[in-house]
């Protein structure tokens, strides 16, 4: 089982393997890890852990291999075999290989989930929530990415002597960075909860405080309507006369409104028909002003001369028709 440090640096081995790997293959190691988006610390975990996958797969591979050597050991001991003899022999290593295989993957699979389990408790210390997305795991592209840096971290592995890992166990994190942070948070929490609740004891003893002044107002209403009820008959025959003296006075004022809008159509009737004589008297003097200006205009020359005229020219018009006339007969 790989155990996840949080808040330490690489361990003690890992100035020795950055010497072994080479600076160049270190370089192309750093620059694969940033395109995952991991730091140094994070990265050398995922060493480990991929260390670890690589000697339980090698472990396997080699079950895997003996399955087969020990076949041809044991089975693979005569120069022909018949049909049924081939198809024992390679439906029994099926079932060998298949289980090898199967008890391979349930083992990974578990294992994966024991290194969440720590990464999720350890997370809940804090109160956080980590979330995963199921769907990157079949990323193809970043597949590729884990290969590559498998490869650069591995490539020399041959080259490397036996480092003796010991197995870190979970330590505290160091007070700094995030955990200071998450240490604020808390403390902010702590204070703000304890705002609330004193907010809370307030609004409590307000409400305590509302409800006494309900019970006063209901007993003082209950008092209010007694009295209201030995007083009810005076305030009815109270109400009673000053209902007639309203309904009284509005009747006077209907009245005098009805009066004052008959002197008023009066008046407009009166100004209506001083207006029509005025009008008919405004006519006539203007007929009478026409016609002095049309026997004003029949004095003067213009207009006499213009009437001779006019006569030479009718006179003019008789004697071409009776002209017009003879010449009509003759034809």
């Amino acid at each position: 089982m790989v155990s996840i440090l949080v808040g330490r640096g690489p361990g003690p081995g890992a100035d020795d393997e950055r010497g072994l790997a080479g600076e160049g293959g270190w370089n192309h190691l750093g620059r694969v890890a940033a395109e995952l988006g991991l730091n140094e610390h994070h990265q050398n975990e995922v060493i480990n852990y991929m260390r670890f996958a690589r000697s339980k797969r090698g472990l396997r591979l080699k079950t895997v291999d003996s399955c087969f050597q020990d076949l041809k050991e044991s089975r693979l001991v005569e120069e022909t075999f018949t049909i049924d003899e081939v198809s024992e022999v390679l439906n029994g290593l099926q079932a060998v290989v298949h289980s090898e295989v199967e008890s391979e993957l349930i083992n990974t699979a578990h294992t994966n989930v024991l290194l969440l389990r720590q990464l999720f408790s350890q997370a809940e210390k804090w109160y956080l929530k980590l979330q995963t997305d199921v769907s990157e795991l079949e990323n193809r592209e970043l597949l590729e990415q884990v290969a590559e840096f498998e490869k650069a971290e591995f490539a020399s592995s041959n080259k490397k002597p036996i480092i003796d890992i010991t197995k870190p166990k979970l330590v505290p994190i160091n007070e700094g960075g995030t955990t200071e942070l998450l240490n604020k948070e808390i403390l902010r929490l702590q204070q703000e909860n304890e705002k609330l609740k004193s907010r809370l004891k307030t609004i409590e003893t307000q409400a305590v405080n509302a409800l006494d002044e309900k019970s006063k107002l209901e007993r003082v209403l209950q008092d209010l309507q007694l009295d209201q009820g030995n007083q009810q008959d005076f305030i009815k025959a109270q109400d009673l006369d000053d209902l007639e003296n309203t309904v009284a006075a509005l009747k006077s004022e209907f009245q005098k409104t009805l009066n004052d809008k008959t002197e008023n159509q009066k008046s407009l009737e009166e100004n209506l028909a001083a207006a029509k004589h005025d009008l008919l008297r405004v006519q006539e003097q203007l007929s009478m002003a026409e016609k002095e200006l049309e026997k004003k205009f029949q004095q003067t020359a213009a207009y006499r001369n213009m009437k001779e005229i006019l006569t030479k020219k009718n006179d003019q018009i008789k004697d071409l028709r009776k002209r017009l006339a003879k010449y009509e007969s003759e034809d």
